[in-house]
């Protein structure tokens, strides 16, 4: 008795990537339409797997580049220079060289759920990584682009293994003890600038959701202390918070004081 097509889409559902070799193998002589959709769905999963490990090597150029000179080449990347409130996030990490994290771009163009997987994938697998917190209270201190370096410097210090290259995105980081170098839009382009965006990215949303738990008036958990005109509106009408940076509220001419 023929195995029935839910039956057969159940298996596709639950295979792994290397089991889909073998599905195909099983079920293409199979004359049943439904069943040469679901060899075609198997088929394009490999085709699409291929193309992502095609776009990870792309992203790998930098690093192949420096591989023959340096050990521990590590990416560095912020999160939070804009927002009214909280603090500046960096991220660091030293990839592997001999495997593959899958999916790996620039945080801002991955969904919140798979930031989340990644995270934990980059944390388990990384050679080391490090993140860096510069708060509200020392952006006001000594402004928002000094502290995006001295948040990516406390990255790179707190990684367990010491780098001797970094990659950063854009900018060079001034005061570093390594050598470096930028490249613009970084995160897209380098595997260890787009791990490091990912942990600053979510280190500091999950910092504004505990945020929110202790300031709910604020809404931090919808829009992580950026300038939303909710958020404006809720500054006017409670004032601010110490987690808000006072340096980027002057142009509100302290309206929550009116």
């Amino acid at each position: 008795m023929a195995v029935s097509i839910s039956q057969i889409k159940e298996e596709l559902a639950n295979a792994s990537f290397e089991a889909l070799p073998g599905f195909i193998a099983q079920y293409e002589s199979d004359e049943r339409a439904g069943v040469k959709s679901l060899v075609q769905k198997a088929e394009k999963r490999i085709e699409a797997r291929h193309l992502e490990l095609l776009r990870l090597e792309k992203m790998r150029t930098f690093e192949h580049e420096l591989e023959g000179r340096y050990q521990y080449i590590c990416g560095v990347d912020e999160a939070g220079r804009g927002p009214f409130a909280g603090p500046v996030v960096a991220g660091a990490a030293i990839l592997p060289k001999n495997e593959t994290i899958l999916y790996l771009n620039d945080s801002k163009k991955l969904s919140a759920t798979k930031r989340d997987e990644l995270f934990d994938e980059i944390k388990e697998k990384a050679v080391a990584w490090g993140v860096g917190i510069v708060s509200a209270k020392r952006i006001d201190e000594i402004g928002v682009g000094k502290a995006d370096f001295e948040a990516m410097r406390l990255a790179i210090k707190n990684m367990a293994v010491e780098a001797d290259f970094a990659l950063t995105d854009a900018f060079e980081i001034p005061e570093l003890w390594i050598p470096q170098k930028p490249i613009i839009k970084g995160d897209a382009k380098s595997v260890s600038i787009a791990a490091a965006s990912i942990l600053a990215k979510v280190t500091r949303d999950r910092i504004m959701e505990e945020l929110d738990e202790k300031y709910p008036m604020y809404g931090f958990k919808e829009h992580k202390g950026y300038g939303t005109q909710f958020h404006r509106d809720r500054i006017v009408e409670f004032g601010p918070c110490e987690e808000h940076r006072m340096s980027f509220l002057k142009n509100m001419n302290e309206a929550w004081k009116k």
